[in-house]
């Protein structure tokens, strides 16, 4: 597991359930260390026992804490820049929907060695599509839908989402478009600020 995605889940843990209980998490992981370096690659193994274990520790569903994470990677200040990333794909909500099938290859425009699954939509009405999450990544359409949520707020969009379950070899998050301008979406510039 690329160590992108283990720092991603550290920094979420950090943040929204405080150091004491990543520091829990990470020694009933038997990790042996409790930092994740972003640029290392680590075993898949190690990632699927630390959410195991944060599981277990916070007594909820894996694919609840992931879908929180997905929320997490677009809404907090410390994500700005994935946030950045994920608004290039277009100027309504509708543009970066269609925007996700191109989603694994300018993540590697950024990082050059992290492969995320294939995404591929389908649009059954102008108002309702169907994300396909393609194998690679376990929990990664989890971690999408809350994306999904996270970036319909933050486009202003009012939209319902749904995890289908497994459907052939992918797995489908069903978007229903309510409202494309239901509330002003939060600020967003083409170039970066520094404050």
């Amino acid at each position: 597991m690329h160590g992108l995605i283990n720092r991603a889940i550290q920094s979420f843990v950090c943040a929204t359930y405080g150091q004491p209980c990543w520091l829990r998490v990470t020694e009933a992981a038997g990790l042996g260390f409790a930092e994740f370096e972003a640029m290392l690659l680590y075993d898949d193994a190690m990632t699927a026992q630390v959410l195991d274990v944060l599981c277990a520790d916070l007594n909820r569903p894996r694919a609840e804490i992931l879908e929180d994470l997905g929320t997490y990677l677009v809404s907090h200040p410390n994500m700005e820049d994935l946030r950045r990333l994920l608004r290039f794909g277009g100027v309504t909500y509708v543009e970066f929907l269609h925007s996700l099938d191109d989603l694994s290859d300018r993540a590697r425009l950024a990082v050059s060695d992290l492969r995320l699954p294939m995404l591929e939509l389908c649009e059954v009405s102008p108002a309702e599509y169907h994300l396909y999450c393609y194998p690679g990544l376990p929990g990664y359409s989890s971690v999408m839908v809350g994306v999904l949520r996270a970036i319909a707020d933050d486009y202003g969009a009012l939209a319902m989402l749904s995890h289908e379950g497994q459907q052939a070899d992918a797995e489908v998050i069903t978007i229903v478009l309510i409202e494309s301008a239901f509330a002003e979406g939060r600020h967003f510039d083409l170039g970066a600020r520094k404050s």
